[in-house]
Parts: C-alpha cells; structure tokens; sequence
C-alpha cells in the first residue's frame, strides 16, 4: 500500500561458488542497504545458499513497475538469471473536475457533462451528491443534463472510495441561467388617485442573474414615446398630477452571456382626480411677436371632471372660452390626446405695442381651480425714417468728437509760442516807452539822476507822482571791447 516499506527476499540455491544478486526496478539499479548473505546447503554442505533482503518504500508511482532480482554466475548460459514480480500498490483515489462550465449556461438551450476523473488502485466508487438532496443524482463519473433547466442548479459534490481510502470531495456551483419573467405587477390594474396625493406600484419577476427593473410611462402625445419614471420594484410617486395619468409598464432586464434579455408586464393604469390643473411645465411663459401678427396663446388644461368655467383675464376684461371681442377671442375647449385634458386657445389679431401685457387664463370645477399666466411682448419694426435720423446723429457726433481733438492738439501746440512771444513783446514795449519819454525831455546822459524838487513851503510839502517814477535807461547791447 502507498507508504508502507515493502520486504522482497531473493534466494539463489545450489551455487557454486554462490552467485551475485542485485536488484532492478524496471531497468533501475537498486541499492540495497542491506548486503548479501552466503551459507551452505545443508543437504548438500558443497554447495551455496545466497540471499538477498530489500527493503521498498511503496510510493503510487510505483504501482505497476517490474520489481527485478537478478543473480550473476558463470554457470549460466547468459551468465545471469533472474526473477521479476510486478508491484500492485495500493493507494487513495486521487480525483479531478473536467468540463466544469467557464461561461453562463442558459436554461432549455445549453447541456452540461461534467466529469470526475478519478485516478485510484484498487477501483474507486464515484458518488455526485446535490447540497439539499439526501439520495446520489449520479453514481458515475460522468455527471450529464442535456439541456439544463433552472432546477439542475446547486452546489454538487463529487466522492471518490475505494479500500486504501476517501479522496477529498471537489466541489462546484452549477448556476444556470434564465431570462427575466414578470410574476406580479400591481397592486391592481386601475388605480384612482386624488390629485396633489400618492400613488405606488409594485412589480415582482424573477430571473437568472437577478433582473433591473424600469417603470416606463406611455404618452399618448408621441406614438411609440415612452418616459422612464423608475428604477426599482417600487414606483412611488409622491405628488400626483394629472401629468402621472395613464398606462404604466414594468420592464425587467438581465444579462445572459454578454446579451441583453427582457421583458415587460401589462399596463397598469393610474386615473387622477380633482381639481383643473393647467400643464405650465409644458409651455412657454413668454411668447414674443411681430407688429401686425396674430398672437396664438395656447395652454393646456387638465381636470377631472371637465372645468365648468375657463376664461381669459387681462386688465380689466375677461373673455370666457367660446366668445370673442372685437380683434380678441377664447376658442371652445378641445381636447387633448391626453385623458382628461383640454386645449385652451386665445386669438389677439393685427397685435400691437398695447397688447403687450400679461393675460391669465382662468379654469375652476368643482373641485377647486387654477390659474396661469402667458406674458406677450409685440415687437415694433424699424422704419426708414427712424433709421436716417439714427445715422444722422452718429455722424453729427462723430464730426463734433473729430474737431475737439483738432483744437486740442492745435492748443497744446501753440501755448509755448504765445508764451515765449509775449514775454518778448513786453521787454520791448517798455524799451520804446523809454525812449519816447526821453525824446520829449530832452537828451540827458543815461547815467542822470533825478530828485524831488522841494518847495520853500515845507507844511505844505507836496510830491508830484511822476517824479517818483524810476525811469528805465535804453539798455543798448553791444559787443566787448577788446583789450
């Protein structure tokens, strides 16, 4: 058995003199620790008994193998002789999983044949167990389902025994997949909800991997046109409106092998009741025109029941849905492709500068009601002559800037000049009012000195001014005499 030290005697009798014993493994030497022993016959004292003890320590690799004792003589016709004995070594079965699945396995399409090799002396019996299942599904190697369905999944076990003992058990998870199914959506296929409340639906589906769930609601607006409202089992919606009405969808989506599989319940429709509620997330709060156009304002109600009362408001005037006045007027209620809604339509034709206000459109029942408002704004168009005068007076500017900065810089170019000139001009007017006094007083030498003529009566001194005046030489330059 695997493990254990096996003892091999090889006896050589009747030899002359005794032979040489050796021992092969296949074509392998072995070494013995153990040497020879020689002794004589005791029939026949002339004659050798030899023998040869070996010790094997028994390993699986030496199941099968052919054990040798080879005894060397001259004797012999080949000079040697020999007996063999093939090992039969027991050991414990050693086992491994083929064909264990890499990939998603689908449901009805796919087949599974998974083995447990077992490698083991004596013969191993094979046992396939299910976790959760107390009797064998297979007592073969070959564990086999073609095709595989949602219930071949679990957890199996494969057990491998035969007389030198048990192999460990080898496991694997069998998990086979399958496309989402809607088992429940609801909670009932009508739901009548207050407007400004709650509403919740619930949908159930099972698959393999578990499956996403999508709420998607159906608009009668845009055939085909679906809006996404959720990602869970749950859709709660916490404020109602009358934009929540309609037919509701639960789509459920998982993935098998790389590919996208899903599937979607039947509609479950939510009925909102209550007060008119008119859609201002769906329109514009301005709306802006051109002089002389007709102005269309267009909103959108919706009330169940039906408004008994819609009307225009602007100023002072109001227009109650179906009349009109004069270039103004409220269109009949028509109804919308959504349930429960209504078009209301206010006309202004030949619109100008005084329709630009803000006008309110009025819708009560008997639940409650609801206002709005839509700010208009008419453009007026520019006129030719309002055009020239504009230009005009760009130009007109533009000439005024230009001959500012001419005088500036003509300025700022001249102040030096009038500067220079002016003290200038000064030096010689006091130079010929010099000489002009000096001509009419005769020819005194320029280095005279004058005094105040005294008069005998000194109370009554008196000063001529004149005389007090300094009078200035004529200051005549000329070149230095040279020495």
């Amino acid at each position: 058995m695997q493990g254990e030290i096996a003892t091999v005697k090889c006896i050589s009798n009747y030899g002359n003199p005794p032979p040489v014993l050796k021992w092969l493994l296949d074509l392998d030497e072995i070494r013995s620790p153990r040497k020879q022993t020689n002794s004589t016959e005791l029939d026949n004292p002339k004659t050798w008994m030899a023998t040869s003890l070996l010790e094997l320590a028994i390993t699986k690799d030496s199941h099968g193998r052919l054990l040798k004792c080879v005894a060397y003589h001259e004797s012999y016709p080949s000079k040697s002789a020999s007996t063999e004995v093939r090992l039969n070594v027991m050991f414990v079965p050693e086992t491994r999983l083929i064909g264990v699945p890499a990939t998603d396995i689908e449901e009805f399409i796919d087949t599974v044949a998974i083995r447990c090799q077992v490698n083991a002396n004596p013969r191993a019996n094979v046992v396939w167990k299910k976790e959760g299942l107390s009797q064998p599904v297979s007592l073969q190697e070959l564990l086999k389902f073609s095709p595989v369905t949602r219930q071949n999944s679990g957890l199996y076990t494969c057990h491998a025994r035969n007389a030198a003992g048990e192999a460990p058990p080898l496991r694997f998870n069998l998990s086979i997949k399958y496309p989402p199914k809607i088992l429940s959506v609801g909670p009932d296929r009508l739901t009548t909800s207050p407007l400004y409340t709650s509403a919740t639906f619930e949908c159930i589906a099972e698959g393999n991997p578990l499956p996403t769930y999508q709420w998607l609601q159906r608009l009668p607006t845009r055939p085909n046109y679906v809006r996404e409202q959720g990602r869970e089992a749950k859709l709660h919606i916490s404020n109602v409106t009358y934009d929540h009405q309609g037919e509701y969808v639960c789509k459920a989506v998982n993935i098998i092998g790389g590919m996208e599989r899903e599937v979607q319940s039947e509609s479950v429709v939510l009925q909102v009741v209550g007060a008119p509620q008119i859609l201002k997330f769906l329109l514009l709060n301005e709306i802006e025109i051109e002089r002389g156009d007709t102005a269309n304002i267009s909103l959108i109600i919706c009330s169940d029941p039906r408004p008994k009362f819609v009307a225009w408001e602007w100023g002072s005037l109001q227009l109650e849905a179906g009349s009109q006045i004069g270039k103004y007027k409220a269109d009949e209620l028509i109804q919308d492709l959504r349930e429960d809604c209504y078009i209301s339509v206010l006309h202004i034709q030949d619109a100008d500068a005084t329709d630009s206000r803000a006008y309110h459109l009025m819708a009560e029942n008997d639940r409650g009601k609801d206002r709005h408002t839509v700010k208009l704004f008419v453009n007026e168009p520019f006129r030719i002559n309002t055009v020239l005068i504009f230009a005009c007076g760009i130009t007109t500017a533009l000439l005024l800037l230009i001959c500012v900065c001419l005088y500036t810089l003509r300025t700022e170019n001249c102040c030096p000049t009038k500067k220079n000139n002016y003290k200038e001009n000064n030096l010689n007017g006091q130079r010929l009012d010099v000489e002009n006094k000096s001509l009419r007083l005769e020819a005194i030498p320029s280095d005279a000195i004058y005094t105040a003529k005294r008069e005998p009566n000194h109370d009554n001194l008196t000063v001529n001014p004149d005389t007090l005046k300094v009078r200035l030489a004529a200051m005549v330059l000329q070149p230095p005499a040279r020495v």
